[in-house]
């Protein structure tokens, strides 16, 4: 709401005359800088891009009807297990991955939306398409960003598979009420897995195949990445043996 000005609030103009003879230029100097730096930071932050939700969403989108989203159970943080009346679960190198959704600009938090969240496991193989894995419906969940934006999944670090970069698939929705069905979708987009951690866990036993795969493809050939990887690469901290953290901004 736009309010008229008052004598104690005329703008920074008015003000500067009387921090001088206060000796509180500095101060101010300080602080105009401070939202100097802000200012073009939070104007970096680019909407991430758009890309291909990939053959196998199961949010109701593809042929087959798959859809996932509207299974009960299906909103948690801990998405290694298979839900609802399946049991297994996925084995891997344990990876966290955290979002911070934001509004691309002004990097304001976004609280409240939804994230549907899917990736293949150590093998390159996705629960409920993959031969012998179609009963199971693990690597798959839905969360909700809190007030700060932030939201957590706990999860395997993905395998590589023949003609793709290591990627985590998500799609963002305006509320978990609206996150079942993917006509309510606000943008779909990949998280390009770092290629020094795909290297390290690669070089395991579990992930024999992933290391052959990840030789004869990168990020400039890849299909989805290849126009720009900026934006959907996570920081990533962490080791084999006690896990990763993948942190990423999504500006939406």
């Amino acid at each position: 709401m736009d309010h008229e000005p008052h004598g104690h609030d005329l703008g920074l103009a008015h003000d500067l005359p009387l921090l001088r003879r206060r000796g509180l230029l500095g101060l101010a100097g300080g602080t105009i800088a401070a939202l100097g730096l802000a200012g073009p930071a939070a104007a970096s932050i680019k909407a991430i891009p758009e890309e291909t939700s990939g053959p196998y969403p199961a949010d109701g989108s593809n042929s087959n009807s798959l859809n996932v989203l509207d299974d009960t159970g299906i909103v948690r943080s801990d998405i290694r297990t298979n839900f609802g009346s399946v049991t297994g679960s996925a084995a891997g190198v344990p990876l966290t991955i955290k979002l911070k959704l934001v509004t691309a600009k002004t990097g304001k938090a976004r609280s409240g939306l939804a994230v549907y969240l899917w990736h293949c496991d150590r093998d390159g193989n996705y629960s409920m398409y993959s031969e012998g894995m179609t009963d199971a419906n693990y690597l798959r969940g839905v969360q909700a960003t809190a007030k700060t934006g932030w939201l957590t999944f706990r999860s395997i670090f993905p395998g590589c598979y023949a003609g793709r970069w290591p990627h985590i698939h998500f799609e963002v929705y305006p509320s978990v009420a609206k996150a079942t069905t993917y006509k309510n979708k606000l943008r779909t987009s990949q998280i390009a897995i770092p290629a020094d951690a795909a290297s390290k866990v690669y070089a395991t036993d579990a992930y024999a195949s992933s290391k052959r795969n990840l030789a004869q493809i990168s990020l400039k050939t890849d299909n989805v990445f290849k126009d720009g990887w900026t934006t959907e690469t996570p920081s990533i901290t962490g080791s084999v043996s006690a896990g990763f953290v993948a942190t990423l901004t999504v500006g939406v």
